[in-house]
């Protein structure tokens, strides 16, 4: 109570023992009362005022609109609904995150509740508690991309684990990476993961695995599984209950037209209702800028192949970039495809759905934006035209009326050699997706909001940008061959992105198409010092990334800055077909600003690639590399080009550079980490 309430109490009680006063001693009593109970009225209020300010301060707005508490503490979510098994994953692609969900779906077989956690949404440095629940284990399913990189999610982790010393004595653990064979740094990260959690002093339930996506990761992921779940029971002295029980992990719910406006339903936005309307920076993977396509031009003169040249338009975004970078756009699916799944599947295209997670503790809610049409969904968030894993054809077993049907999808689920053998043949090496699965075994009919749920997250597609800042700073240059090829099966399979790509041209007179886009850092970057000698080689569409460098040096030059020796290697089939961008480099080679060697396979008898011209000039790589300390760049296919030029710059450092074979690795490696050998490759 303060100090000015005691003294009008005191007053108050003074006036009544003064005969003749206004108030009698009941009154006296009940002004005390009430004025008691407005200052606890006020006390309590004020109170309430911080709480709600506090919980507010906790609330996000959410995709579909509704506000929900975040939590980034996965420990109290373990224990709020008795959980032991957390697996983290590290997904650029959707892959990690879905062998993720897998692993965890599966460890109520083994008595062992799971939960999926995304790690850049959670407090990583509560791994140090994860102890002090009964027989936990923490899971971590890493992809490696570009150079040796952690996933964007996953960077904040990788660098707590690298710089910080968290003692995790007690953490039980298990890593399964996701990677390529044909980079090299396969599964870099998983691998170092998986070694720092050890020297941290957490215990290793079962060895690292190792999926190579060049080869068959599903089989890798299964084949590692089904090692992992036996460790698991031995180490926690558990026994499996029997067969996966098939669960589905979200409900469906149908929205009625009267039960909700149009306005209440996404149409293709990523993440924020109406984002593609309202548009509001910064923009990113979750908020991507709706480009307008200003140019969009053939780039082959001849044959029977594609390569387009693209130019989005990104003023007014705020969006920046550097030669070198990547855009991602993001696709839509051919509307063809999704027709066809509504008639394969008897739905209605238009009626609008949710798909509502059953884990109430799951930071995942829905599989993508919900309500949305049947439609939508097929075009903007699922992906149709990738190859189904083997729990997707196990879950399409229950769905077919004919036994040969089920027998077939159930055997190819399996781990066992036929099963193997047939998924191989019958989806791999024919290149069927889910329409055509669906096509050839005609029995089997699931409902299409199964198929929403089990079929992974469409993916937005990366591109080196093709141009530079310095000469276009308002617009994005993308380089891209248009995918087409027919299957063993006699279809006709055509890539996502550059199928829209193709199809969406500005015309005279019409709105420019627009596409959902935006700007990913990357390493890949020219020296700072232009007088620093650069050598690049990138044959196809390997040369987007080179354009842009081009362009900078050239502009460098133009403002009087002085500019080492710039060499590019560029192939192509043929010299009248498909020399992109020939008569640029022409134009730069005519004003000192490159030195251009050329390579067309297919204009002689006998072909000859960038590698065949690379090789007969170790001279000049060593002298680049070696004697002026310059910049070596690749850009193109990592698992044939990528290799052989790497092994020609090594017998370059052995045979110009004296070194032996240990001895060029070694420079090589050391060349890489001070980012002076750059590669920007796929496969």
């Amino acid at each position: 109570m303060s100090d000015n309430t005691q003294d009008i109490l005191k007053e108050a009680a003074a006036a009544a023992a003064v005969g003749g006063s206004l108030f009698s001693t009941f009154d006296i009593i009940m002004l005390i009362f009430l004025f008691g109970a407005a200052l606890w009225w006020l006390y309590t209020s004020r109170k309430e005022n911080k709480k709600d300010d506090l919980l507010l301060s906790k609330y996000s707005i959410q995709p579909a609109g509704s506000i929900q508490i975040t939590e980034n503490s996965f420990i109290k979510k373990l224990q709020s609904s008795g959980r032991s098994l957390v697996v983290f994953y590290g997904s650029q692609t959707g892959t990690g995150e879905e062998f993720a969900g897998r692993l965890a779906k599966e460890g109520i077989r083994y008595k062992m509740k799971g939960m999926v956690a995304d790690p850049e949404e959670c407090d990583m440095e509560e791994l140090t508690k994860l102890r002090d629940i009964e027989n936990s284990l923490a899971v971590f399913c890493l992809a490696t991309y570009g150079e040796g990189d952690p996933t964007d999610n996953a960077m904040d982790f990788y660098e707590w684990l690298k710089s910080g010393d968290p003692d995790l004595t007690g953490l039980n653990y298990a890593v399964f990476g996701l990677g390529n064979k044909t980079y090299e740094h396969f599964n870099s990260v998983a691998i170092y993961v998986d070694k720092r959690l050890e020297e941290l002093g957490a215990t290793r339930v079962f060895e690292l695995g190792l999926g190579d996506d060049d080869a068959n990761i599903e089989d890798d992921f299964i084949t590692w599984k089904e090692k992992f779940w036996p460790a698991v029971c031995e180490k926690y002295n558990i026994e499996s209950t029997g067969e996966e029980e098939l669960t589905r992990q979200f409900r469906l719910v149908t929205h009625a037209p009267d039960e909700i406006t149009p306005n209440e339903v996404f149409t293709g936005e990523i993440a924020r209702l109406h984002s593609f309307q309202n548009q509001r920076v910064p923009f990113d993977a979750k908020n991507p800028f709706l480009a307008q396509i200003i140019v969009n031009k053939e780039l082959h003169k001849g044959g029977d192949r594609s390569c387009l040249h693209i130019e989005l338009d990104i003023s007014n975004s705020k969006m920046r970039y550097e030669a070198g970078d990547h855009v991602a756009v993001y696709p839509i699916n051919d509307r063809g495809l999704v027709e066809r799944l509504g008639v394969l599947t008897g739905a209605d295209l238009d009626e609008v759905f949710s798909l509502i997670n059953t884990d109430q503790e799951s930071t995942k809610k829905n599989p993508f934006p919900c309500p949305t049409s049947y439609r939508t969904a097929l075009s903007h968030y699922v992906e149709i035209t990738a190859l189904p894993r083997t729990h997707i054809l196990r879950e399409l077993a229950e769905y077919c009326v004919e036994d040969e049907d089920k027998n077939k999808l159930l055997l190819m689920s399996t781990n066992s050699q036929e099963g193997k053998a047939l998924y191989q043949s019958f989806v791999v090496d024919s290149c069927r997706n889910i329409v055509h699965i669906l096509e050839d075994l005609k029995s089997c009919k699931p409902p299409l909001d199964h198929l929403c749920e089990l079929l992974p997250r469409l993916q937005p597609r990366y591109y080196s940008i093709s141009s530079s800042p310095k000469l276009y700073p308002e617009t994005v240059h993308v380089t891209a061959v248009v995918v087409k090829y027919e299957t063993p099966t006699g279809r006709l399979n055509k890539g996502v992105t550059t199928t829209w790509l193709a199809e969406n041209k500005p015309e005279p007179g019409k709105p420019f198409p627009r596409v959902p886009i935006y700007i990913r850092k990357s390493q890949f970057r020219l020296p700072l010092q232009t007088q620093t000698p650069v050598l690049m080689v990138g044959p196809g569409t390997g040369l987007a990334p080179f354009r842009g460098f081009l362009q900078e040096r050239s502009h460098a030059r133009i403002n009087g800055k002085e500019v080492g020796d710039t060499i590019l290697y560029f192939g192509c089939r043929h010299r009248d077909q498909d020399y992109i961008y020939q008569e640029e480099l022409e134009e730069f080679e005519r004003n000192g600003d490159v030195t251009l060697h050329v390579a067309f396979s297919r204009d002689q008898p006998k072909k000859v690639y960038v590698t065949h011209l690379l090789e007969n000039n170790l001279e000049q790589i060593w002298d680049v590399i070696g004697k002026r300390n310059g910049h070596f760049y690749i850009c193109g296919d990592a698992k044939n080009m990528a290799v052989d030029v790497r092994n020609i710059v090594l017998k370059a450092v052995q045979e110009k550079g004296g070194r032996s074979e240990t001895e060029a690795v070694q420079f090589l490696k050391k060349l890489e980490s001070m980012k002076k050998y750059s590669a920007d490759v796929w496969s």
